[in-house]
């Protein structure tokens, strides 16, 4: 990278060109309709921010048993592939490119979404101070059912279904969620997986099923348009592993090989005053991946520009500054004020706090 590079520096991700290095970061919104579909308000949200370099949907579940809180949008009907065709058309229309990002909870579920049945996971282990929303209210995720050996090419099948009903729906690639505590990342770290047999113990055992949903997803786009979210040091629903480190390094540069859309690092929140933790940052893991690098965690516009003209990532992702400012690009390019999230709407459905936000000329002319 040059001084000269910034983040409206296009960008040639594998045969996808993005007019910019800004990415908006999957965001769970909660505005799906019945059956999980996404709701048609969902195709405005997401054109109002078709400026954005990629487009990184909310986490979006492959199969029922993949869904662990209310009004979240699947990919495993063919209602919920049309509703995301109406989405994917818009952006398109809107000059935009859009990914769409695959999910399994894992544990981080309730059995009220699955009439009656244990969320499943590498092991039974529960998730310590974690609560579900239900459509019955907060209640305490129970501790799940461990997955049999014979189930688990299930999972893989459930993701490369999903990936193909995304290839079906107009996507122009996917991104596999493998962060935060749900299910690829629960197999991961051995925090969470206790399993004696091929899918646990060493980290390379602990890796297999990850790298057997790329590889499968891989089969149905072509990895070129396959991306996948990591979290290395994540704290986020009671995770964490003993070596993140090696762990995350190995993950990291057996993705290397596969020739990726992307890796996407979430870098872990460090809190003030706590003792020095193994670096698990992008600067550590840029050296282990060949390919594209796309950082989040709370960057700001001025510190992702230092990422990308450091060479430390390639492209940088925005969540909330997204969610609130429809029109981040232009806020960027003419270094405006930003909208302020407000939190109250995150997840309670409808326009309020989801469609509403003004962009800058509303702004300037209130």
């Amino acid at each position: 990278m040059t001084q000269n590079t910034d983040l409206f520096t296009p960008f040639k991700m594998g045969r996808i060109s993005l007019r910019n290095r800004i990415v908006m970061a999957p965001m769970t919104r909660n505005r799906a309709e019945k059956g999980n579909v996404p709701a048609p308000i969902s195709a405005t949200y997401y054109g109002q921010r078709a400026s954005a370099g990629l487009i990184v949907t909310e986490a979006t579940q492959v199969c029922p048993m993949g869904q662990g809180y209310i009004s979240t949008p699947g990919i495993h009907s063919n209602e919920q592939v049309e509703g995301w065709r109406r989405i994917t058309e818009t952006v398109h229309q809107k000059g935009g490119v859009i990914f769409l990002q695959l999910w399994h909870v894992g544990r981080i579920s309730h059995p009220d979404f699955h009439g009656g049945a244990l969320p499943v996971a590498p092991s039974a282990i529960a998730p310590r101070g974690i609560s579900a929303y239900t459509p019955e209210g907060l209640k305490p995720v129970p501790t799940p059912r461990a997955l049999e050996l014979p189930e688990i090419p299930g999972i893989v099948e459930d993701y490369r279904k999903g990936a193909q009903n995304a290839l079906n729906a107009g996507f122009d690639g996917v991104e596999v969620h493998g962060a935060n505590g749900y299910l690829l990342d629960q197999f991961l770290e051995d925090s969470t997986n206790r399993r004696t047999d091929r899918y646990g113990g060493s980290i390379e055992n602990r890796a297999r099923l990850m790298l057997e949903v790329m590889e499968a997803v891989s089969a149905v786009w072509g990895s070129e348009r396959v991306g996948i979210r990591l979290s290395p040091g994540g704290s986020f629903n009671d995770m964490g592993d003993s070596s993140p480190q090696a762990t995350f390094g190995y993950a990291v540069r057996q993705l290397s090989g596969m020739k990726l859309a992307y890796v996407h690092l979430i870098e872990p929140a460090v809190p003030e005053g706590e003792h020095p933790t193994a670096d698990l940052s992008v600067r550590f893991f840029r050296p282990l991946y060949s390919g594209t690098l796309i950082a989040a965690g709370n960057y700001s516009f001025e510190k992702g520009t230092r990422a990308v003209q450091a060479g430390e990532a390639d492209l940088i992702a925005f969540g909330r500054p997204f969610l609130a400012n429809p029109d981040l690009v232009n806020r960027f390019r003419k270094q405006a004020p930003l909208n302020t999230p407000d939190p109250g709407t995150f997840y309670m459905g409808g326009a309020k706090g989801y469609t509403d936000y003004p962009v800058l000329e509303e702004t300037r002319h209130s």
